[in-house]
């Protein structure tokens, strides 16, 4: 009888050709359909801020591994690339520079170096960079520009979800939906974003729960207040077109590191950050709720998690 060798490895013992290195910079490239419409709406000056943000990220990723004495090269898995770019796509088209070199290194630095690294943080680092944005250059973060095909005779300085909340006037779907509305640079074309989503979900990097509960709550929810008073509540597609919702729910939301690791879990969290949207942008006075959402329900994730863990197989 021949012998046959046991080999004794550490888990995880089902191995894949995927790696984060791979899912990351894939992701990366699905981040050029947005991208690319923001560069033919506001001109070439976004594709120069999400550059600077992208390689600030890196850099700081670079420096806080090094002074923590861990692996240089891990600032080349491309993680901190996405979250540069993400940060730059919630900015308005004009943004300075500077401050969003700033808000770069703000991200990697305190929302993910100081929690331990790749997979340890437990709120977006793309959100919390452009959170502390808001708070250290309010005006910058809020001076929005038309595209290159709107007016400037016509143009009010607003995002569509603000000329509807301070002003109720309504942007057209098509608009929506094609780009051609002032806001951040992740703002524009809902329809090139979804590509990018969908290339994420049908490659298995992103579970399609998560984007598909976030937007059906806000429907739901959204068109529950529509019906109630249709003339002070905007109808559900707005609220879904408008904004950043779209970016958030096919790359925020999604994050691998802070969504839950449950299918039910992922449907919870969804409706949740949903619910909150459709809250914030009816009855806080910002505009809108899409950043403020996705960080509340990370902070509530690892309770979810305990929610709805499997039960051990056999349990009765």
């Amino acid at each position: 009888m021949n012998e046959k060798n046991l080999v004794l490895s550490v888990s995880p013992h089902i191995r894949s050709e995927e790696s984060v290195k791979k899912v990351m910079w894939f992701t990366v490239l699905s981040l050029a359909f947005p991208a690319a419409s923001a560069v033919y709406f506001f001109g070439l000056y976004p594709l120069l801020v999400m550059l600077v943000s992208a390689f600030t990220a890196v850099v700081a990723e670079c420096i806080l591994l090094k002074l923590r004495g861990r692996d240089v090269s891990q600032c080349l898995d491309g993680s901190a690339v996405v979250t540069g770019i993400l940060l730059a796509l919630t900015l308005p088209p004009r943004f300075p520079l500077w401050e969003a070199a700033l808000g770069a290194a703000f991200a990697i630095v305190f929302a993910k170096q100081f929690f331990g690294g790749i997979g340890q943080n437990i709120f977006n680092p793309a959100l919390v960079g452009r959170a502390f944005l808001m708070a250290a250059f309010p005006v910058d973060a809020t001076t929005w520009s038309p595209t290159r095909f709107m007016s400037p005779d016509t143009f009010t300085g607003a995002t569509p979800l603000a000329n509807f909340k301070f002003e109720k006037v309504l942007t057209p779907y098509k608009d929506l939906f094609f780009g051609n509305v002032a806001g951040s640079m992740g703002e524009t074309s809902a329809l090139l974003i979804i590509l990018g989503g969908l290339v994420l979900i049908l490659k298995g990097y992103v579970d399609f729960r998560l984007p598909l509960s976030y937007i059906a709550s806000v429907f739901c929810f959204g068109g529950i207040m529509w019906l109630i008073n249709p003339s002070k509540y905007p109808d559900p597609l707005f609220h879904i077109l408008a904004g950043g919702l779209m970016l958030g729910a096919f790359y925020m939301i999604t994050d691998m590191v802070t969504s839950p690791i449950t299918r039910k879990g992922r449907v919870i969290y969804g409706i949740l950050g949903g619910f909150l949207v459709v809250l914030i942008r009816l009855f806080a006075g910002y505009p809108e709720g899409v950043m403020f959402s996705i960080l509340i329900v990370n902070s509530i994730r690892p309770w979810i998690d305990r929610l709805t863990k499997p039960r051990v197989l056999g349990e009765v």
